[in-house]
This record gives structure tokens, C-alpha cells and sequence, in this order.
């Protein structure tokens, strides 16, 4: 299979296959998460200032008193590296054409230059975090293969994008038809993976707080 063969395959193909097992697999996990239940909670609810299920997203959200001084790099470099994933995947004209092929949707985008901007900053910025992660002791025993795991299937689709755009390293075709393997592969394994948490985070934290909420314990 050659260049433009493996481009025709991955952005036909290999994009429906991709897109059909992520469609499948979300499904799956959040049939799984949600019919879980809970047991039913005989208790009167209670009423307290600041408990309840907003109140807890909002403050899961923000690092914890002295945390930021303590771990700026998990704190500020994760904000980062999150907005930047975000402006990126869904400010980039390209992507905001393929999402309009796909679903029809279509909203403004950000100027070329500004995106390479972000992309650049985000790379590094993940860069920093992998190397902390590993650096600090403790981070470095919490964490398991499916942390670092996570970590390059986020980092490789931006990478290879951006090495795409700017024509380095390999041909533009074959570097594009990675680009789009890579993205796929992050399809695929999301639903299966940390990355899940792109699904769940803010859903389990406002269950949580509204639990804890319920008991008259902020969360």
C-alpha cells in the first residue's frame, strides 16, 4: 500500500470503522455507568450552603487550597494543555469542515497562525506534565501504564497534525494519513480508556456532590 493509498483508506475506511466502534463503545460504557443505580436513600435530605451537585463541579474544578503552589505543573500546565486540546480540535478551519461534512455543523474558526500558536504551546506543555509525572516520586508510583497510555494517544494526533501542517519530518501525504490513523486510534480507545473521563468527568462529580449534597456534606 502506498502513500496516497493508505490516505484514501484512512479517510474512508478506516475513519468509518473508527467512528463505528467508538459510536459502539461509548454506548456500551455508559449503558454500563448508568444503570448501575443506587440504592434508595431512606435518610430526609438535608439542606446545606454549598452542598449539592453544581456546587461540587464548580469546586472540583478549582485546585484545592495551596495545591497550586504545591503542584503549579499538574494544576496550571493541565489547564493549559486542556484549553489548548479544546481550541485546537475544535477552532481548526479543517476540522470545523470535516465536522460539517460529517454532521453538518459548522461555526467560525480561528486564524491559521493562531492555532499553530496553540498547538506549539500545548505540545510543550504536555511535554512538561509527562516529564514531571515522571520526575516527581510520588506521581511517578500512582501512576500506571494506562496514564501514559492516555498520554500519547492525546499527544501523537497533535503532533502528527501539526507536523502535517507545517510539511515536516515525512511527506505531506503520508504524515497526514498518520495524523488521521492517530486520531482514529484515539477514537477507538477512548471509550476503553482514562479518556473516558472527557464523557464522565463533570457527570460524576455532580453525582458525588449531589449525594454528599443530600447528606449535608459538601463535596
Amino acid at each position: 500500500m502506498n502513500e496516497m493509498q493508505l490516505l484514501t483508506w484512512a479517510r474512508g475506511t478506516g475513519l468509518n470503522i473508527a467512528i463505528g466502534l467508538f459510536i459502539l463503545g461509548m454506548l456500551w460504557r455508559l449503558i454500563e455507568i448508568y444503570t448501575l443505580g443506587r440504592k434508595q436513600d431512606l435518610a430526609p435530605a438535608r439542606s446545606v450552603a454549598g452542598a449539592s451537585g453544581w456546587h461540587t463541579i464548580v469546586r472540583r474544578s478549582l485546585p484545592p487550597h495551596g495545591m497550586l503552589k504545591r503542584s503549579p505543573v499538574s494544576y496550571i500546565g493541565g489547564y493549559i494543555f486542556h484549553i489548548g486540546l479544546f481550541i485546537v480540535v475544535f477552532l481548526f478551519a479543517p476540522h470545523i469542515k470535516l465536522a460539517e461534512s460529517l454532521v453538518g455543523l459548522s461555526w467560525p474558526g480561528l486564524p491559521s497562525q493562531v492555532i499553530d500558536a496553540v498547538a506549539v504551546v500545548t505540545l510543550a506543555t504536555m511535554l512538561l506534565v509527562l516529564f514531571d509525572r515522571i520526575n516527581n516520586p510520588v506521581k511517578r508510583y500512582l501512576s500506571s501504564f494506562g496514564d501514559y497510555a492516555a498520554w500519547a494517544l492525546t499527544f501523537l494526533p497533535l503532533l502528527t497534525g501539526f507536523l502535517a501542517v507545517k510539511h515536516l519530518l515525512l511527506p505531506y501525504t503520508t504524515m497526514l494519513a498518520l495524523h488521521i490513523l492517530s486520531v482514529e486510534l484515539l477514537l477507538v480507545a477512548l471509550p476503553f480508556t482514562k479518556l473516558i473521563h472527557v464523557f464522565t468527568l463533570f457527570a460524576s462529580r455532580w453525582y458525588n456532590g449531589d449525594i454528599s449534597g443530600k447528606r449535608g456534606v459538601p463535596a
